[in-house]
């Protein structure tokens, strides 16, 4: 998981993409997730900064994912088919360069005095889950963390860990709100869940990595850097076995 924050200048993010994205390797890692909105930040001209899905902010994700034999999933602003309003998407990219999967972010952030809904458009109610390696990673956006429903529809598509970049606005409990909800996140579908978050002046950073009974394997505080765990399938499936809540459950989780 890779903290940082991003700026309007879509050039600049690129250049701070591909660095990354290069440093994060050096430690072999099979995955490197990076923040929500890396390619452009939040700001009045998100509609100006969107791109298509085979615009420049891709290419560089999978020049980078090639170059570094390396999966990689970071958050960019998509045209949709309203021109004022685009999609706030995540873009998972295969070692090889290929893309896996786009996750278009379902629960736009109308809360805490924001409207994100003003500027972009929401994505269908679906879940998104890719593979990289023998690992399944759901696929969820930041304010999309509050409601336990989407991760529940990641598990029963098929996801063992829930990737999660976000720009987790700074605020009064906010900090507490975002760490409390990773952690249940993580006990409740007995998964992981991995966090990148921005970090800076507007948003509270905090990445981590959480097992499936909530401990907190890697963590960064406010500043830049890196969170590294390793995943294991042997720790999940001794936790499911252990506690078996999945199978226990009385309700499923269908759609508005």
């Amino acid at each position: 998981m890779v903290q940082t924050a991003s700026s309007y200048d879509k050039a600049a993010n690129r250049d701070l993409v591909t660095r990354l994205v290069a440093d994060a390797a050096q430690g072999r890692p099979d995955l490197v997730v990076l923040p929500e909105a890396m390619m452009a930040d939040f700001g009045d001209s998100v509609a100006e900064a969107a791109e298509p899905l085979d615009g420049e902010f891709v290419s560089t994700l999978r020049k980078a994912a090639v170059e570094h034999g390396v999966a990689v999933v970071a958050g960019m602003f998509e045209r949709s088919c309203d021109q004022h309003r685009p999609y706030n998407t995540l873009l998972a990219v295969g070692a090889d360069g290929a893309l896996l999967g786009a996750y278009r972010k379902i629960h736009l952030y109308d809360a805490f005095g924001y409207k994100e809904s003003d500027q972009l458009t929401p994505g269908d109610v679906a879940p998104v889950v890719v593979q990289v390696g023998d690992r399944s990673l759901g696929l969820m956006t930041c304010y999309d963390l509050r409601f336990p429903e989407l991760s529940r529809a990641l598990i029963d598509a098929g996801a063992d860990v829930l990737v999660v970049p976000a720009a987790w606005v700074r605020g009064p409990l906010k900090e507490h709100h975002w760490t409390t909800l990773l952690t249940a996140r993580a006990v409740e579908n007995t998964c992981y869940v991995a966090a990148a978050a921005q970090n800076g002046k507007k948003y509270c950073g905090l990445s981590q990595i959480v097992d499936p009974q909530g401990i907190a394997l890697a963590s960064v505080g406010e500043s830049d850097g890196h969170a590294v765990a390793e995943i294991t399938a042997e720790r999940l499936a001794d936790v499911r076995k252990r506690n078996p809540s999945l199978q226990n459950r009385r309700y499923t989780v269908s759609p508005r």
